[in-house]
């Protein structure tokens, strides 16, 4: 799978996230898909973060990962590891 296919999937992948776990669509419903390379995608949460504060989700987006994988994979068939 390239990056633009996913990307032309992304919506499709947020909103079965968002039907599954509301805080787990809030958690990824503004990463950027940064790269996708060898099965490994990358997020890009720089324009989220400028806003957060002291505040760091990086224990929220760890919690939340196998979901969005599983959600991702039932999507578009490809299974992917997930990176920030």
């Amino acid at each position: 799978m390239e990056l633009a296919d996913l990307k032309n999937k992304w919506n499709q992948v947020l909103f079965a996230l968002e039907a599954r776990n509301r805080v787990a669509w809030l958690t990824y419903f503004d990463a950027r898909l940064a790269s996708l390379e060898s099965g490994i995608l990358k997020l890009d949460f720089s324009d989220a973060e400028k806003f957060s504060g002291n505040h760091s989700y990086l224990d929220t987006r760890t919690k939340f990962a196998p979901m969005l994988i599983e959600v991702i994979e039932e999507i578009t068939g490809e299974s992917v590891e997930i990176t920030w």
